[in-house]
């Protein structure tokens, strides 16, 4: 995988996950427990979304032959989908999203918090998955580059567990404010992204 295309992939990943974002979330289904437990619910998160994240880049393959879709038309519909997670951002939706994802969490009693709402759907949701299946597609079956690609899918939640544990430091620097301007900054650099891959769909049709 050529380097631009290494800091694209990790680029698009992390604005896609939002590390910095999940952090009132963790805060909010982790309250209460120990650093000790919160540490465990950290790492097992990030180890779910791994798996799922690392599953979606061996299986996208098999399953666009299987459903018998092109890459340009799924291209196409991924960035899409990418934009309008990115309008989501900018526009406060998918903060007031991931709350009430939490708050439900909590009111239910979810014994694995770890594995729901952190690993799935806010770590490795239809955005991150959609993306990842996008990025192994770019691979075009090189070995090396998918190695990579696996690379930054772990470096990506490798960020996340680090801010997972800085969590509460992270919010108090931030404070309500920066965390939604910056959630409206990341937003607006993936819709950048989504829009590129878009273009990229289209033009690979148009080729065809």
């Amino acid at each position: 995988m050529a380097p631009d295309s290494l800091v694209s992939a990790f680029v698009t990943l992390l604005v896609v996950v939002d590390p910095v974002g999940l952090v009132p979330t963790f805060l909010a289904v982790t309250e209460g427990l120990p650093a000790r437990a919160r540490r465990r619910v950290a790492l097992r998160a990030c180890l779910i979304a791994a798996a799922v994240l690392a599953g979606a880049a061996l299986g996208g393959d098999w399953l666009f032959k299987t459903l018998g879709i092109s890459l340009p038309a799924f291209r196409i519909a991924g960035g899409l989908l990418l934009f309008s997670i990115a309008s989501e951002m900018v526009f406060g939706v998918r903060i007031e999203r991931q709350s009430k994802t939490a708050e439900q969490a909590l009111e239910e009693h979810v014994r694995n918090i770890a594995a729901f709402p952190l690993a799935f759907p806010l770590m490795a949701g239809p955005g991150a998955i959609t993306a990842t299946v996008l990025l192994a597609g770019r691979t075009e079956g090189n070995l090396v580059a998918f190695a990579a690609l696996l690379a930054v899918i772990c470096a990506v939640l490798a960020i996340c567990y680090v801010t997972f544990l800085a969590a509460g430091r992270i919010a108090r620097t931030l404070g309500t404010t920066g965390n939604v301007v910056l959630s409206r900054l990341l937003g607006v650099l993936l819709a950048a992204l989504a829009v590129q891959y878009v273009i990229d769909g289209i033009r690979a049709v148009l080729e065809g």
